[in-house]
Protein backbone atom coordinates (compact mmCIF):
# COMPACT_ATOMS: atom_id res chain seq x y z
CA UNK A 1 0.00 0.00 0.00
CA UNK A 2 2.67 2.36 0.13
CA UNK A 3 4.02 2.10 -2.66
CA UNK A 4 1.02 2.78 -4.05
CA UNK A 5 0.65 5.99 -1.80
CA UNK A 6 4.05 6.87 -3.10
CA UNK A 7 3.09 6.36 -6.78
CA UNK A 8 0.21 8.51 -6.76
CA UNK A 9 1.72 11.39 -5.24
CA UNK A 10 4.31 10.96 -7.77
CA UNK A 11 1.84 10.56 -10.89
CA UNK A 12 0.12 14.01 -9.52
CA UNK A 13 3.34 15.50 -9.66
CA UNK A 14 3.85 14.35 -12.93
CA UNK A 15 0.48 15.73 -13.54
CA UNK A 16 0.88 19.36 -12.86
CA UNK A 17 4.18 19.63 -14.96
CA UNK A 18 1.56 18.03 -17.67
CA UNK A 19 -0.53 20.75 -17.40
CA UNK A 20 1.89 22.93 -16.72
CA UNK A 21 2.86 22.11 -20.08
CA UNK A 22 -0.61 22.28 -21.42
CA UNK A 23 -1.16 25.56 -20.37
CA UNK A 24 1.94 26.79 -21.91
CA UNK A 25 0.83 25.38 -25.34
CA UNK A 26 -2.44 26.52 -25.03
CA UNK A 27 -1.55 30.09 -23.83
CA UNK A 28 1.47 30.39 -26.71
CA UNK A 29 4.09 30.87 -24.09
CA UNK A 30 5.63 27.85 -25.99
CA UNK A 31 5.23 27.54 -29.78
CA UNK A 32 3.79 24.46 -30.99
CA UNK A 33 7.06 23.95 -33.14
CA UNK A 34 9.76 23.87 -29.74
CA UNK A 35 7.72 19.93 -29.42
CA UNK A 36 10.03 18.58 -31.54
CA UNK A 37 13.09 20.37 -30.35
CA UNK A 38 12.38 19.66 -26.46
CA UNK A 39 12.05 16.11 -27.77
CA UNK A 40 15.01 15.87 -29.55
CA UNK A 41 17.25 17.57 -26.32
CA UNK A 42 15.37 14.77 -23.88
CA UNK A 43 16.52 11.97 -26.79
CA UNK A 44 19.89 13.12 -27.37
CA UNK A 45 21.15 14.47 -24.30
CA UNK A 46 19.09 14.31 -21.27
CA UNK A 47 17.91 11.03 -20.79
CA UNK A 48 21.79 9.56 -22.16
CA UNK A 49 23.10 12.20 -19.37
CA UNK A 50 20.67 10.67 -16.79
CA UNK A 51 20.82 6.92 -17.52
CA UNK A 52 25.01 7.24 -17.94
CA UNK A 53 24.85 8.66 -14.14
CA UNK A 54 22.79 6.30 -12.57
CA UNK A 55 25.67 4.02 -13.70
CA UNK A 56 28.26 5.90 -11.51
CA UNK A 57 28.33 4.31 -8.46
CA UNK A 58 30.13 1.32 -6.77
CA UNK A 59 30.13 -2.12 -8.01
CA UNK A 60 27.76 -4.15 -5.97
CA UNK A 61 27.53 -7.61 -7.20
CA UNK A 62 23.94 -8.06 -6.00
CA UNK A 63 23.16 -4.99 -8.42
CA UNK A 64 24.93 -6.71 -11.45
CA UNK A 65 23.30 -10.01 -10.87
CA UNK A 66 19.49 -7.54 -10.93
CA UNK A 67 20.74 -6.08 -13.99
CA UNK A 68 21.07 -9.89 -15.88
CA UNK A 69 17.41 -10.66 -13.82
CA UNK A 70 16.07 -7.40 -15.33
CA UNK A 71 16.53 -8.21 -18.81
CA UNK A 72 15.15 -11.17 -18.64
CA UNK A 73 11.82 -9.98 -16.77
CA UNK A 74 11.46 -7.02 -19.30
CA UNK A 75 12.32 -9.49 -22.16
CA UNK A 76 9.14 -11.97 -20.94
CA UNK A 77 7.18 -8.58 -20.19
CA UNK A 78 8.05 -7.20 -23.63
CA UNK A 79 7.33 -10.27 -25.73
CA UNK A 80 4.10 -10.44 -23.50
CA UNK A 81 3.05 -7.05 -24.54
CA UNK A 82 3.68 -7.67 -28.39
CA UNK A 83 2.16 -11.21 -28.39
CA UNK A 84 -1.35 -10.00 -26.68
CA UNK A 85 -1.69 -7.09 -29.27
CA UNK A 86 -0.85 -8.98 -32.27
CA UNK A 87 -3.58 -11.59 -31.01
CA UNK A 88 -6.01 -8.45 -29.78
CA UNK A 89 -5.67 -6.85 -33.31
CA UNK A 90 -5.27 -10.34 -35.63
CA UNK A 91 -8.90 -10.20 -36.86
CA UNK A 92 -9.39 -6.70 -37.50
CA UNK A 93 -9.40 -4.52 -41.06
CA UNK A 94 -8.56 -1.87 -42.52
CA UNK A 95 -4.76 0.15 -43.07
CA UNK A 96 -4.52 1.71 -39.65
CA UNK A 97 -4.37 -1.75 -38.38
CA UNK A 98 -0.17 -1.60 -38.07
CA UNK A 99 -0.59 1.48 -36.50
CA UNK A 100 -2.97 -0.03 -33.39
CA UNK A 101 -1.04 -2.82 -33.24
CA UNK A 102 1.97 -0.98 -32.37
CA UNK A 103 0.27 1.26 -30.15
CA UNK A 104 -0.63 -1.55 -28.05
CA UNK A 105 2.76 -3.35 -28.14
CA UNK A 106 4.99 -0.60 -26.38
CA UNK A 107 4.61 1.52 -23.57
CA UNK A 108 5.73 5.35 -23.23
CA UNK A 109 8.99 3.76 -20.71
CA UNK A 110 11.13 6.88 -21.36
CA UNK A 111 8.93 9.62 -20.84
CA UNK A 112 6.70 8.61 -18.69
CA UNK A 113 8.58 5.66 -16.85
CA UNK A 114 11.85 7.10 -16.14
CA UNK A 115 10.61 9.72 -14.04
CA UNK A 116 8.42 7.48 -12.06
CA UNK A 117 11.19 4.72 -11.00
CA UNK A 118 13.84 7.75 -10.62
CA UNK A 119 11.02 9.19 -7.84
CA UNK A 120 10.03 5.94 -6.59
CA UNK A 121 13.39 3.81 -6.89
CA UNK A 122 16.14 6.33 -7.29
CA UNK A 123 19.34 5.53 -9.01
CA UNK A 124 19.33 1.62 -8.63
CA UNK A 125 15.70 1.22 -9.94
CA UNK A 126 16.98 3.52 -12.92
CA UNK A 127 19.67 1.00 -14.01
CA UNK A 128 17.47 -1.26 -13.81
CA UNK A 129 14.84 0.78 -16.18
CA UNK A 130 17.49 1.55 -18.15
CA UNK A 131 18.00 -2.35 -19.08
CA UNK A 132 14.26 -2.43 -19.62
CA UNK A 133 14.64 0.50 -22.33
CA UNK A 134 17.34 -1.03 -24.23
CA UNK A 135 15.36 -4.47 -24.74
CA UNK A 136 12.40 -2.07 -25.60
CA UNK A 137 14.52 -0.04 -28.04
CA UNK A 138 15.67 -3.68 -29.58
CA UNK A 139 12.31 -5.07 -30.06
CA UNK A 140 10.66 -1.61 -31.05
CA UNK A 141 13.10 -1.32 -34.04
CA UNK A 142 13.06 -4.87 -35.23
CA UNK A 143 9.04 -6.58 -34.30
CA UNK A 144 7.60 -2.82 -33.67
CA UNK A 145 9.24 -1.47 -37.09
CA UNK A 146 8.47 -4.22 -39.22
CA UNK A 147 5.26 -4.06 -37.99
CA UNK A 148 4.56 -0.37 -38.67
CA UNK A 149 6.57 -0.37 -42.10
CA UNK A 150 5.20 -4.11 -43.17
CA UNK A 151 9.16 -4.94 -44.40
CA UNK A 152 11.77 -6.10 -42.85
CA UNK A 153 15.64 -3.87 -43.59
CA UNK A 154 17.79 -5.36 -41.80
CA UNK A 155 20.90 -3.05 -42.73
CA UNK A 156 18.12 0.19 -41.85
CA UNK A 157 17.38 -1.76 -38.27
CA UNK A 158 20.75 -2.52 -37.08
CA UNK A 159 21.71 0.98 -37.74
CA UNK A 160 19.32 2.71 -35.73
CA UNK A 161 19.83 -0.06 -32.90
CA UNK A 162 23.81 0.55 -32.76
CA UNK A 163 22.91 4.50 -32.86
CA UNK A 164 20.19 4.04 -30.36
CA UNK A 165 21.24 7.36 -27.60
CA UNK A 166 19.67 5.28 -24.88
CA UNK A 167 21.35 1.85 -25.54
CA UNK A 168 24.56 3.90 -26.21
CA UNK A 169 24.38 5.47 -23.13
CA UNK A 170 23.81 2.03 -21.51
CA UNK A 171 26.53 1.13 -22.58
CA UNK A 172 28.49 3.63 -21.63
CA UNK A 173 27.03 3.22 -18.17
CA UNK A 174 28.40 -0.21 -17.85
CA UNK A 175 31.88 0.18 -18.54
CA UNK A 176 31.94 2.85 -16.04
CA UNK A 177 30.63 0.18 -13.16
CA UNK A 178 31.93 -2.54 -14.55
CA UNK A 179 35.39 -1.19 -14.77
CA UNK A 180 34.97 1.43 -11.69
CA UNK A 181 36.67 4.16 -14.02
CA UNK A 182 35.98 7.49 -11.55
CA UNK A 183 34.84 10.27 -13.58
CA UNK A 184 35.73 14.10 -12.54
CA UNK A 185 33.35 15.86 -10.09
CA UNK A 186 33.30 18.62 -13.03
CA UNK A 187 32.48 16.09 -15.27
CA UNK A 188 30.06 14.14 -13.22
CA UNK A 189 27.84 17.38 -11.87
CA UNK A 190 26.81 18.63 -14.99
CA UNK A 191 26.02 15.37 -16.37
CA UNK A 192 23.45 14.82 -12.96
CA UNK A 193 22.36 18.41 -13.75
CA UNK A 194 21.44 17.77 -17.35
CA UNK A 195 20.14 14.49 -16.11
CA UNK A 196 17.39 16.10 -13.81
CA UNK A 197 16.04 17.87 -16.47
CA UNK A 198 14.02 14.82 -17.75
CA UNK A 199 11.22 14.64 -15.59
CA UNK A 200 9.89 17.63 -16.20
CA UNK A 201 11.06 18.22 -19.43
CA UNK A 202 9.45 14.98 -20.56
CA UNK A 203 5.91 16.08 -18.17
CA UNK A 204 6.37 19.54 -20.32
CA UNK A 205 6.33 17.60 -23.97
CA UNK A 206 3.83 15.32 -22.64
CA UNK A 207 1.68 18.69 -21.86
CA UNK A 208 1.96 20.14 -25.42
CA UNK A 209 0.91 17.06 -26.76
CA UNK A 210 -2.19 16.91 -25.05
CA UNK A 211 -2.31 20.89 -25.23
CA UNK A 212 -2.36 20.94 -29.19
CA UNK A 213 -4.93 17.85 -29.09
CA UNK A 214 -8.76 17.69 -29.78
CA UNK A 215 -9.76 15.65 -26.56
CA UNK A 216 -13.48 15.79 -27.51
CA UNK A 217 -12.85 14.14 -30.36
CA UNK A 218 -10.67 11.96 -29.22
CA UNK A 219 -12.93 10.71 -26.36
CA UNK A 220 -15.71 9.51 -28.73
CA UNK A 221 -13.20 7.33 -30.73
CA UNK A 222 -13.81 3.90 -29.83
CA UNK A 223 -10.81 2.52 -31.45
CA UNK A 224 -8.41 5.09 -28.99
CA UNK A 225 -10.71 3.53 -26.32
CA UNK A 226 -9.81 -0.58 -27.74
CA UNK A 227 -6.09 0.23 -27.94
CA UNK A 228 -5.83 2.10 -24.32
CA UNK A 229 -7.85 -1.15 -23.02
CA UNK A 230 -5.05 -3.13 -24.01
CA UNK A 231 -2.10 -1.37 -23.35
CA UNK A 232 -3.37 -0.08 -20.02
CA UNK A 233 -5.49 -3.04 -18.69
CA UNK A 234 -4.95 -6.44 -20.30
CA UNK A 235 -1.12 -6.29 -21.17
CA UNK A 236 -0.38 -5.31 -17.57
CA UNK A 237 -2.80 -7.92 -15.99
CA UNK A 238 -1.35 -10.78 -18.54
CA UNK A 239 2.22 -9.43 -17.31
CA UNK A 240 1.21 -9.55 -13.67
CA UNK A 241 -0.73 -13.00 -13.12
CA UNK A 242 2.92 -14.16 -15.55
CA UNK A 243 5.84 -12.69 -13.43
CA UNK A 244 3.17 -13.73 -10.28
CA UNK A 245 3.03 -17.70 -11.56
CA UNK A 246 7.26 -17.52 -12.06
CA UNK A 247 7.54 -15.79 -8.63
CA UNK A 248 9.17 -12.45 -9.24
CA UNK A 249 8.82 -10.83 -6.18
CA UNK A 250 11.53 -8.02 -6.16
CA UNK A 251 12.46 -4.49 -7.07
CA UNK A 252 13.40 -5.62 -10.09
CA UNK A 253 10.10 -7.04 -11.06
CA UNK A 254 8.08 -3.84 -10.01
CA UNK A 255 10.47 -1.80 -12.07
CA UNK A 256 9.89 -3.97 -15.16
CA UNK A 257 5.90 -4.27 -14.22
CA UNK A 258 5.98 -0.80 -13.71
CA UNK A 259 7.13 -0.03 -16.91
CA UNK A 260 5.17 -2.28 -19.24
CA UNK A 261 2.20 -0.56 -17.50
CA UNK A 262 2.78 2.94 -18.86
CA UNK A 263 1.02 4.70 -21.58
CA UNK A 264 1.43 4.24 -25.45
CA UNK A 265 4.67 5.08 -26.49
CA UNK A 266 5.16 8.89 -27.83
CA UNK A 267 6.88 7.49 -30.98
CA UNK A 268 3.53 6.08 -32.21
CA UNK A 269 2.54 9.33 -33.59
CA UNK A 270 6.07 9.99 -35.16
CA UNK A 271 5.76 6.39 -36.85
CA UNK A 272 2.35 7.70 -37.84
CA UNK A 273 3.08 10.50 -39.47
CA UNK A 274 6.40 8.68 -41.42
CA UNK A 275 4.61 6.02 -42.52
CA UNK A 276 1.13 7.91 -43.71
CA UNK A 277 -1.39 6.55 -40.90
CA UNK A 278 -4.63 8.58 -39.20
CA UNK A 279 -2.49 10.99 -37.14
CA UNK A 280 -5.24 11.63 -34.74
CA UNK A 281 -5.78 7.96 -34.57
CA UNK A 282 -1.77 7.39 -33.33
CA UNK A 283 -2.18 10.82 -30.98
CA UNK A 284 -5.24 9.76 -29.33
CA UNK A 285 -3.80 6.82 -27.95
CA UNK A 286 -0.96 8.63 -26.41
CA UNK A 287 -2.83 11.18 -24.92
CA UNK A 288 -6.00 9.58 -23.34
CA UNK A 289 -3.89 6.39 -22.21
CA UNK A 290 -1.23 9.60 -20.50
CA UNK A 291 -4.44 10.72 -19.41
CA UNK A 292 -5.81 7.47 -17.77
CA UNK A 293 -2.18 6.35 -16.64
CA UNK A 294 -3.31 9.03 -13.78
CA UNK A 295 -5.17 6.34 -12.22
CA UNK A 296 -4.29 3.25 -13.65
CA UNK A 297 -0.40 3.31 -12.29
CA UNK A 298 -1.45 3.66 -8.61
CA UNK A 299 -3.79 1.23 -9.37
CA UNK A 300 -0.40 -1.10 -10.60
CA UNK A 301 1.29 -0.07 -7.99
CA UNK A 302 -1.18 -0.99 -5.17
CA UNK A 303 -1.47 -4.39 -7.31
CA UNK A 304 2.41 -5.08 -6.80
CA UNK A 305 2.57 -4.37 -3.09
CA UNK A 306 -0.64 -6.75 -2.41
CA UNK A 307 -0.26 -9.86 -5.64
CA UNK A 308 3.52 -9.59 -5.51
Amino acid sequence: MELAMITTRQVMELFCMILAGCICSKTGAIKVEAKKGFSDLLLYLVVPAMVVHSYMTEFDEKILANLVLTLIWSTIALVIGIVVAMVATAKMKGSDKPIICFAGMFSNAAYMGFPLIQALFGAEGLMYASVFVTVFNILLWTVGYSVVTKTTNLKAILKTIGTSPVILSVILGLILYLGQIPVPEVIAEPVRLIGNINTPLAMIITGMIIGTSDLKKMAGNPMIWYVTLIRMVLVPAICFVVFRVIGAGSMVAEVVLLLEACPCAAITSVFAVQYGYHEDLAAGTVVVSTLLSIVTLPVCAMLLTVLM
